[in-house]
This record gives C-alpha cells, structure tokens and sequence, in this order.
C-alpha cells in the first residue's frame, strides 16, 4: 500500500509532468485554474490546492473526506495514485471502470479530457 509520501510525492511528479507538457491540448487543459482535491481513500487523506498555470499546487493535506467541495475532485487508491502516474495505469480505462473517480463542471470536464 502506497504510503502518504509517496502519494504526495506522485502528485508532485504529475504536476512536473504536466508543466512539461508539448500538446497544445494538454497545455490548454492543464492551465486552469480550479481549486483541487485528491482523497486517497485507503489512507483515508485529502490533499487539497490548485491548479493553476500548468501546475498542480498541494497545499494542505487532511485525515479523512474532503473538506470543502472543490472545483475538480479526484479520489482513488494511493496504488492507483502511484500506478497511473508511474504510467503503469491507464487514467481513461481506470476512470470508465471506477476505480478512479472524476468530479467536475462540465466545461471543465470537456478540456480535461485531453488529459486522458
């Protein structure tokens, strides 16, 4: 089981990865700025920020469920965490069979599709 550093650290390397992004699409859809929150549900943690300017921004992480209800909400395992961004994880196949979720507005959802 993925521990708590590893899952922040694998946020880290995602927001990395997209301030790299070449696709114009990507780009696009990583330069909202939209408030942010990844429950990690086996370790039962949120990590709350932004993202914003290609970058995603952790700021605080919380014991338990999501504090506030931000614009984007990600929730998953810390295994699915680490796996998806370590590329051994397909987002698109793991989201369509729920083992990771997606909540957003619908524009948003519409330009973060280029991420998948």
């Amino acid at each position: 089981m993925a521990t708590t550093e590893e899952c922040r650290s694998a946020l880290g390397e995602l927001s990395d990865n997209l301030a790299q992004a070449d696709d114009d699409g990507v780009r696009g859809a990583a330069s909202l700025d939209r408030s942010l929150s990844c429950h990690v549900t086996d370790l039962d943690t949120t990590f709350t920020g932004r993202l914003a300017d290609g970058r995603i921004d952790v700021r605080d992480t919380y014991d338990g469920p999501p504090r506030e209800r931000a614009e984007i909400r990600l929730a998953m395992t810390g295994d699915d965490l680490v796996a998806m961004v370590g590329g051994e994880l397909n987002f698109a196949k793991a989201w369509a069979s729920g083992r990771v979720r997606l909540e957003a507005g619908f524009r948003d959802l519409i330009r973060l599709r280029k991420l998948l």
